[in-house]
């Protein structure tokens, strides 16, 4: 593989590229893959990328999202902002979780202790 670059005098080799841009390439490539899978499950897929980067790639989750039951999970609010607006735009219900650290116990912040879960356990 190689890319080409405007204002490069050559195609760079995959061993002169960064981190980063190996791992966009790649979640490009998963996430617009043409037989995507029915679940796709991110963990803080912002890792290593550029900041200016991350409102690109809340654009393919959510072109993923379309095709797929999509689980993102990250701490990065640039990320999450674009994500929200590209999901809203596009049709797409999103679901946020967001988790609080208080006196050492994480909790789901808005709920109290004893509120009951939003899912339905099936009966036996």
């Amino acid at each position: 593989m190689r890319l080409r670059q405007r204002g490069l005098l050559r195609p760079l080799g995959v061993e002169e590229l960064s981190d980063g841009t190996l791992r966009y390439l790649l979640w490009v490539a998963a996430l617009l893959s043409p037989r995507p899978p029915s679940l796709l499950v991110l963990n803080e897929p912002e890792t290593s990328l550029h900041p200016s980067l991350l409102p690109a790639l809340a654009e393919l989750i959510s072109t993923a999202a379309e095709r797929s039951q999509v689980i993102a999970v990250s701490h990065a609010r640039q990320l999450l902002d674009p994500l929200a607006a590209t999901a809203c735009a596009a049709g797409i219900e999103l679901t946020t979780v967001e988790l609080a650290k208080e006196y050492g116990l994480t909790t789901i912040a808005g709920r109290e202790p004893m509120d009951t879960p939003a899912w339905r356990w099936p009966k036996r």
